[in-house]
């Protein structure tokens, strides 16, 4: 039994008129007859009673109509099902992110999905730190993701956005007031980073942009967040040195106050594995080229 014989049966069911028929699937009526000879002869009954002036439906052909129908229907399903799969309209996707940077950059990716690619379930993995989140992507447990650094073997990567580095302090602080402050004006303060053995690169990107401003920053806590973080500021513990992206969390007793002259640039890519040919990770890749371009 195939799909073009039931087909074939169909139209004839529903036209009783076996030229009507073919002329509505785009075919002699020769063929379509044999068609209907096949599957009578499957079936081992008689679908249709044939005279020179009319076709009816036998009592079998009546019984087996409406389950052609569905057998028909699930056919087309399962074959549009399959093509917006190919195209990547249906499909899984994990998204890695981590820290504030992928704050500004997820929403839009992910609320342009959800109109764009709504058969694509997205699922959001947030390690702390950029580095996690390429060791996920590299091992295969994530399958794109937001990072500031993809320097890993077999991965690819397109700059969605530059974050700059830009003073956290509290609002009593000496420097809160200030337009602007020069690095080389923070060589006597304590600072707050997040920890190095986690391989933040806002710490890593912080502490070699002092060091070439000619100081080595005193660092008197650690935080394993920018929440956190931000936290202890407000409460008087340290200043820090952290992205702008860091703007959207919002506390009392905090100020962000942007370096004087060229402040130091954390790139921001979307990173994923080259050897990845999925049709729903290109889907991605292709709308987030639209709603994230590539900074000047």
């Amino acid at each position: 039994m195939e799909l073009r014989h039931l087909a074939g049966f169909v139209a004839v069911a529903e036209e009783l008129h076996f030229g009507r028929a073919a002329a509505r699937l785009h075919m002699s009526q020769s063929p379509l007859s044999q068609q209907i000879r096949l599957l009578e002869r499957d079936l081992g009954v008689a679908l249709f009673e044939r005279s020179t002036r009319s076709v009816q439906l036998t009592a079998a052909g009546n019984a087996f109509l409406d389950s052609a129908r569905e057998v028909l229907a699930s056919a087309s399903v399962a074959r549009r099902a399959a093509q917006a799969a190919g195209r990547g309209e249906i499909g899984r996707i994990t998204l890695g992110f981590a820290g504030v940077s992928s704050a500004v950059t997820l929403p839009a990716l992910t609320r342009a999905a959800a109109v764009e690619l709504p058969g694509v379930e997205m699922v959001l993995h947030g390690p702390k730190y950029s580095g996690e989140t390429v060791g996920k992507i590299a091992e295969g447990a994530v399958d794109v993701g937001f990072a500031t650094v993809s320097n890993s073997r077999g991965l690819a990567a397109r700059l969605v956005r530059r974050d700059r580095l830009m003073v956290a302090l509290s609002d009593v602080h000496p420097l809160a007031g200030r337009s602007e402050i020069a690095l080389g004006e923070l060589a006597g303060e304590r600072f707050v980073a997040f920890p190095a053995a986690r391989g933040s690169e806002v710490r890593e990107l912080f502490v070699r942009s002092c060091l070439e401003s000619g100081f080595s920053p005193a660092i008197v806590q650690e935080a394993p967040d920018s929440f956190s973080l931000l936290s202890l500021i407000g409460a008087g513990v340290g200043i820090a040195l952290v992205v702008e992206a860091a703007q959207t969390i919002r506390l009392d007793h905090v100020v962000f106050v942007p370096l004087e002259g060229e402040a130091p640039v954390l790139p921001v890519s979307l990173v994923w594995r080259e050897a990845d040919e999925s049709a729903v990770l290109r889907a991605v890749l292709d709308l987030a080229e639209e709603v994230l371009p590539t900074p000047d």
